[in-house]
């Protein structure tokens, strides 16, 4: 089920509020556990027991996890490699086998697996549990039920943000549920549609018309406006979605992290990856960068290449062996390709590069500070092709032809420029450019009458607008539900 879906709008959601805000606070997680698990085998009934099972494994290791104290090492790798088991089949076994083939000429026979909506985000949220338990900053949770509601909590079950349990683990036993909480929290759903429905939706259909043709085959300023349009479309796509569930989970009392902070405002790609999809980056950091970084410190390892060649360039020599993994680890997650990869890969790069020569640390001067920015904008845009396209070669050559560097074959240039773009699409680029910048931020949250009573219009006049366009059929899944 879709949240830019009338049924979810106008059926489903609204049941689930009235059921929620009418009953006693004892009944509140038995819904919310019961609506997700309808939400999610609305979509894919079959799949609902590799969740379920999910559940069951992180309950039991992480009880197992603090029962075994002694061997509780062994318990969590046991229980993690269940839950990353489900995810390399899912997601990539068909990778796995096809490279196989590639690299050994055999003749293996791939086969058609479907991968479950949101496993990378629930199996996530899972493992943070169990490594939480593991690293005694939360206790095993006793209450299956209370479990399952963290891993398969429907406003942020299939597209994130990724909800870390020691964030939320007093909130599945104990939350308020207020006026002000759920005003605020529809004012985030209506902002989320609007940017899912009336600004992705509409640049995503000149994004496809650009990226299912050679890079050959048309302009340098076709390829700048494909570029453009991609990074507009999958911001608002997926910050639109975190800021349905963000607003969702408020509705029933819940506070999630915010997974986006207005990351084109930055001026490197270390400050950029801090403010696009956080959840994402910091689980990351967390649970994988960290740790091998402390390995790495505290190992033999070390000590011998200090002595070798000073302790500064094995600091910077940790550093790059730590961020390689994180990252390409980071691209992987995106998907079974090898673009993904390289996109992780590729903003490691600039994130070691910046981390070695000190860039990412704010300029003193307006012009320092401008040539930054645009450094980052150059660098995420050539990294929003990569993510786009189908294949590296497929990106090298828009990259070149964006940059001039592409003998173009100006005799297949079957379109003109008014194909690609019109009124409506300018519009959208204007209204998306505004919007990435935190002109309006915080606006919800004002308390002057005049000002409140002019959102609420506007909130409203939004609100109407995307349904109507969620009605006439123009609208297509969201961009991470494939992640």
């Amino acid at each position: 089920m879709l949240f830019s879906s009338m049924t979810f709008i106008y059926v489903f959601l609204p049941i689930v509020v009235l059921l929620y805000l009418i009953t006693k606070k004892e009944f509140h997680n038995p819904i919310l556990l019961t609506a997700s698990i309808i939400f999610y085998a609305w979509g894919e009934p079959k799949y609902l027991s590799i969740m379920l099972l999910t559940i069951i494994i992180n309950y039991f290791g992480a009880i197992c996890i603090e029962k075994y104290n002694n061997n509780k090492k062994a318990v969590l790798i046991l229980t993690l490699l269940g839950n990353l088991g489900f995810l390399v089949y899912f997601k990539y076994f068909s990778f796995i086998l096809e490279n196989i083939n590639g690299i050994f000429h055999s003749h293996i026979s791939i086969p058609d697996v479907i991968k479950p909506i949101g496993i990378s985000f629930y199996i996530f949220q899972a493992m943070s549990y169990l490594i939480d338990v593991y690293r005694e900053e939360v206790k095993p949770q006793k209450d299956i039920y209370k479990l399952a509601l963290y891993i398969c909590l429907f406003p942020q079950l299939v597209a994130g943000p990724i909800v870390k349990y020691h964030d939320v683990a007093d909130q599945i036993t104990n939350r308020e549920v207020n006026f002000e909480k759920v005003s605020i929290g529809v004012k985030r759903f209506i902002i989320g549609l609007s940017k899912k429905v009336l600004i992705a939706n509409t640049l995503a259909v000149v994004v496809d018309k650009i990226f299912v043709q050679d890079p050959h085959n048309f302009s340098h300023l076709i390829a700048w406006l494909g570029a453009v349009s991609y990074a507009f479309q999958l911001y608002f796509d997926f910050s639109g979605y975190s800021d349905m569930a963000i607003g969702l989970g408020l509705i029933f009392g819940f506070k999630f992290m915010e997974n986006f902070n207005y990351p084109f405002i930055s001026k490197s790609i270390s400050e950029y990856w801090r403010r696009w999809h956080i959840s994402l980056s910091t689980w990351f950091r967390d649970y994988l960068f960290y740790p091998i970084t402390r390995a790495l410190t505290s190992s033999n390892f070390a000590e011998k290449i200090t002595k070798k060649i000073g302790r500064k360039k094995t600091s910077v020599l940790i550093s790059f062996l730590a961020l390689a993994p994180t990252w390409a680890l980071i691209g992987l997650w995106h998907g079974s390709e090898w673009t993904f990869i390289a996109h992780g890969l590729y903003n490691g790069f600039f994130v070691f590069i910046e981390s070695v020569t000190k860039w990412h640390k704010e300029g003193k001067t307006k012009l320092v500070r401008f040539i930054q920015h645009c450094y980052m904008l150059i660098v995420a845009l050539i990294a929003f092709v990569l993510f786009r396209s189908p294949t590296i070669k497929y990106a090298w050559d828009y990259t070149m032809n964006m940059f001039g560097l592409l003998h173009l074959h100006k005799d297949k240039f079957i379109y003109t420029n008014v194909y690609y773009i019109d009124r409506l699409v300018i519009f959208m680029l204007i209204v998306a450019l505004i919007c990435s910048v935190p002109i309006f931020k915080n606006m919800i949250y004002l308390k002057n009458k005049k000002v409140r009573c002019f959102v609420n219009i506007w909130l409203l006049v939004l609100f109407l607008l995307s349904t109507c366009f969620i009605a006439s059929g123009t609208y297509n899944p969201f961009i991470y539900f494939k992640f």
